[in-house]
């Protein structure tokens, strides 16, 4: 979260895709630093997925991740 709170700083749109398993994580590191940055939580766990099963959870994330990184 530090590398995108950098980036939008210098007004470079983005954010961060993480598992679900660190929304609680995101969310307090997020309190700590006054910083809300655009973030996409995925189900977990990533690992231990079949290449099909893992090309399906991007196909389904891709509309969100573009509106993060084209945010104007």
């Amino acid at each position: 979260m530090q590398d995108i709170r950098e980036l939008d700083g210098r007004g470079v749109p983005g954010g961060f895709v993480a598992s679900e398993a660190f929304r609680h994580a995101a969310t307090a590191q997020s309190e700590a630093w006054g910083f809300a940055a655009d973030s996409l939580f995925v189900a977990h766990p990533i690992q231990d997925r079949s290449d099909a099963e893992l090309e399906a959870l991007a196909d389904q994330a891709f509309t969100a991740v573009k509106r993060m990184v084209c945010a104007a």
